[in-house]
C-alpha cells in the first residue's frame, strides 16, 4: 500500500511533534518533512513533493497563505490543508483563495485530522465540522471556481504581502530588507504602496489589518483529542 506523504508546516515544535506522533499511528500516512516557517515549508515542498501539506495559516517570515501560493506554483499536485484558531469568513475565504482545499480549526480531533488528509488526497475538500455549515457560502471550490481574497488584499503584490507580514511582526525596515534580500529604500517604497492601496497610514493600522485578514494571528495552542 502506497502511503500518503505529509509535510507538516507549523512554527511551534510541540504542536509539530503532536501531529507527527499522531500521524505515525496511522498505517497509510507518513510524515516526510517538518517546517517551522513558511519559507522552509516552500523549500521542503519543492524538494520532497508531498501529497498533502498541513499548513499553519500564521507562521513567521512567510505566512501560510503566501506559502501555499508558492508551493502550488512549484508543485501543483500538492493538496494543502490550512490550520487556524479562527473560523472568521475572511480566514476561510483567504485560505481557499490561496489554493487550500481544506481548513481545520486548531481545536480538532485526531480522527478528523486523519480523515481530512485522506479526503483531500482523493481530490475532495474538507472543512472542520464546526464550520462545515458554511461550505456553500465560504468555499467556492465546491462550485469549481477559485475563491476571492479580500479585494484590497488581492490588489497587493506577493512582495507587498511579505512586507506587510514583516511589518506586522514588528520588523524594522532594515530587518525587513535583510530578510527579503532587498534594499531599505525598496522596503520603504513597498510600505508606501501598502498604505496607499489599503488606505491605512500607520504601522498599528497595518498590523490590525494583517491580523484581521489572517496574514498573522495571535499565538495559539493546538489541542488534539
Amino acid at each position: 500500500m502506497k502511503k500518503i506523504t505529509v509535510l507538516l508546516a507549523e512554527d511551534h515544535m510541540v504542536v509539530r511533534e503532536g501531529f507527527r506522533k499522531m500521524l505515525e499511528l496511522e498505517d497509510d500516512l507518513e510524515v516526510i518533512g517538518e517546517a517551522q516557517d513558511g519559507r522552509q515549508a516552500v523549500a521542503l515542498a519543492k524538494k520532497l513533493h508531498p501529497d498533502v501539506v498541513l499548513m499553519d495559516i500564521a507562521m513567521p517570515l512567510l505566512n501560510g497563505l503566501e506559502a501555499t501560493g508558492q508551493i502550488l506554483k512549484a508543485t501543483p499536485g500538492a493538496r494543502i490543508i490550512m490550520l487556524s484558531a479562527h473560523s472568521d469568513d475572511a480566514y476561510v475565504q483567504n485560505a481557499t483563495a490561496s489554493g487550500a482545499v481544506g481548513f481545520l480549526l486548531k481545536q480538532i480531533s485526531a480522527h478528523d485530522v486523519c480523515r481530512a488528509i485522506r479526503e483531500v488526497n482523493q481530490g475532495k475538500t474538507f472543512f472542520s465540522p464546526a464550520i462545515s455549515r458554511h461550505f456553500n457560502r465560504l468555499n467556492p471550490l465546491l462550485s469549481g471556481r477559485p475563491g476571492a481574497l479580500n479585494s484590497k488584499t488581492a490588489d497587493l503584490t506577493s512582495r507587498e504581502k511579505e512586507v506587510l507580514q514583516l511589518i506586522a511582526e514588528g520588523k524594522a525596515n532594515k530587518e525587513t530588507a535583510l530578510e527579503l534580500g532587498i534594499g531599505i529604500k525598496t522596503v520603504e517604497k513597498h510600505r508606501e504602496h501598502l498604505m496607499q492601496k489599503l488606505d491605512i497610514h500607520d504601522t498599528a493600522g497595518l498590523t490590525r489589518y494583517a491580523i484581521a485578514t489572517g496574514v498573522i494571528e495571535s499565538s495559539v495552542q493546538l489541542t488534539i483529542v
